[in-house]
């Protein structure tokens, strides 16, 4: 599996009084990486709004392995799993420039259609963009 791989920067104001990134921007991190890949393959937020659906999260894990710190040079990577059921599952690692993982975390989407009805199979459409994604992702 190859995770897609988006660079960012610890900025000032994601710094905490303990001089450490607050835990609440690795969930807005996590968002980037999500957007970043997806919207390589038209699946991002705004594309799946386009096309006439909404993605809500319905799950999210995130477990924090060590602090992030101003300036720190991190890299969100984020790789997309096959479900079973009309979802879309993403994972993420966050890395420091040394390698070290800082957190690691999963979302999970439901997809409804622009009402907010529950859809529980993929439209071809989204399956079709799915499908490319996870061609892409695997490496073939």
């Amino acid at each position: 599996m190859i995770w897609h791989e988006t660079p960012l920067t610890v900025r000032f104001n994601e710094v905490d009084a303990y001089q450490v990134a607050w835990h609440g921007h690795f969930v807005a991190w996590m968002e980037v990486g999500r957007n970043d890949l997806a919207g390589r393959f038209d699946l991002n937020a705004q594309q799946i709004r386009t096309a006439g659906y909404r993605a809500p999260v319905v799950n999210l894990e995130l477990s924090y392995k060590r602090p992030a710190r101003f300036n720190e040079e991190l890299s969100v990577g984020t790789v997309a799993r096959r479900t079973e059921i009309a979802t879309l599952e993403f994972l993420t690692r966050i890395t420091g420039a040394d390698g070290a993982v800082i957190a690691t975390g999963r979302t999970v989407h439901v997809l409804t259609d622009d009402g907010g009805t529950l859809l529980y199979r993929l439209p071809p459409l989204i399956a079709g963009r799915l499908e490319r994604m996870f061609t892409h992702l695997e490496g073939a």
